[in-house]
């Protein structure tokens, strides 16, 4: 069974992320081990149990199916495009891009420059995600793959600002 069918979506890049949630609380509800209905399997059991597995597996779905970078590479590994993913991008004026919005993050200094970054690298990777799906649509597993690395260096990006952002809040808090 791949993560779309656990979750009971159809197999495609644009996903409805509040069915998705939904279905991640559900299916949680169903085999998180510290549910009443596995109370006895867990109590009677030398095995691992098979909840946690299948609640362990069900958290790795929704994270892969949550973020557009991962869903990406997922859809390739499923077609079995997932090949060299972890190669550097060669696209020259999106590295040089990337790395100005690098350097306005490392030098960001206040939780409104991490709004506007977070707001441009937004329209990035939906402009990116638009792009996977015209390349996977068009079976071009070159491009995908392309695309889809480079999903994931936005996302990375992203990512970093979330943290930066937190570190703001906790100065917030200090100086409180």
């Amino acid at each position: 069974m791949n993560y779309f069918e656990l979750f009971g979506l159809k197999p495609a890049f644009d996903l409805d992320l509040t069915q998705l949630a939904t279905q991640y609380r559900n299916l949680q509800r169903q085999y998180h081990p510290d549910q009443l209905q596995h109370a006895a399997q867990l109590v009677t059991s030398q095995m691992p149990d098979a909840s946690a597995v299948n609640s362990a597996m069900v958290n790795d779905a929704y994270e892969t199916l949550r973020i557009a970078a991962k869903r990406a590479a997922y859809m390739l590994t499923l077609k079995g495009q997932a090949i060299q993913l972890e190669q550097s991008i060669g696209d020259i004026d999106f590295l040089q891009n990337a790395l100005e919005v690098r350097e306005q993050l490392d030098d960001a200094d206040t939780a409104e420059i991490l709004e506007g970054l977070r707001t441009e690298i937004i329209q990035w990777l939906d402009a990116l995600s638009n792009e996977f799906k015209i390349d996977y649509n068009d079976e071009d597993w070159p491009e995908a793959r392309d695309t889809c690395r480079k999903l994931a260096f936005m996302q990375r990006i992203l990512n970093d600002i979330d943290k930066a952002e937190d570190q703001f809040d906790d100065l917030d808090d200090f100086d409180e």
